[in-house]
């Protein structure tokens, strides 16, 4: 069985590459979202690569191999159904789920994540809006503008959040854009470097472009 330092490693890496799926991901980009130091990543992608987990390709980066990419879209979707059942079932506030589900999502059993995703009506978003993979592995991610790219004018919902951090998340929920929320947005400040909103309630609301750019919407 895989250890939970390997599982940590091949989600990583599997997050890094839905960003951009036709490149290579550096060791800078794993060692910076696991915190580690890139040599310490280095020679555990080598190790990844010697058990036909990951393909190496030394100064330039590394992406998953079928197989590997089987294996972390199996911790991911265990991460993300442990996230949407501390929500509904026990009831833990979506900015403090991530690190529980980062801890639980080595720990439980694929009989245990069976029934929580019955539960809860077999789900297909966490309450962060990621999809959540499926029992063979395949993950249904559209392709969502972010309120720096979308359209202006019309009437749009939040469908993701991209940013798992407890700060970002209390900040959209403070501001009423948690997942479900819906907006126009008004106009793009290129000089404030700002977005504009109008929120479902009616309310104004300029947002940073920063802070935008993390939060993916689709048509209401």
């Amino acid at each position: 069985m895989p250890t939970s330092t390997v599982e940590d490693y091949l989600k990583c890496i599997l997050l890094e590459q839905e960003l951009d799926p036709e490149a290579l991901v550096s060791m800078g980009q794993v060692a910076a979202a696991l915190k580690v130091a890139p040599g310490t990543v280095t020679a555990m992608v080598k190790t990844l690569a010697d058990s036909g987990l990951v393909a190496y390709e030394p100064y330039s980066g590394v992406r998953l191999t079928p197989s590997g990419r089987q294996l972390a879209a199996v911790v991911l979707r265990r991460h993300r159904l442990i996230e949407l059942f501390l929500v509904k079932v026990m009831g833990m506030d979506w900015s403090e789920v991530h690190p529980e589900a980062e801890e639980l999502e080595h720990a439980v059993s694929d009989r245990l994540i069976g029934r929580m995703d019955e539960m809860l009506g077999y789900p297909s978003v966490d309450p962060h809006g990621d999809p959540i993979p499926d029992v063979h592995g395949v993950v249904a991610a559209p392709v969502l503008p972010s309120l720096l790219t979308c359209a202006t004018g019309v009437s749009l919902r939040v469908a993701r959040v991209a940013d798992q951090s407890r700060d970002f998340l209390q900040l959209v929920e403070r501001r009423g854009l948690k997942p479900g929320s819906g907006l126009r947005v008004q106009r793009r400040d290129e000089a404030a470097d700002t977005v504009d909103l109008r929120l479902e309630s009616d309310e104004l609301l300029s947002l940073g472009n920063r802070a935008a750019s993390k939060i993916f919407v689709e048509p209401a």
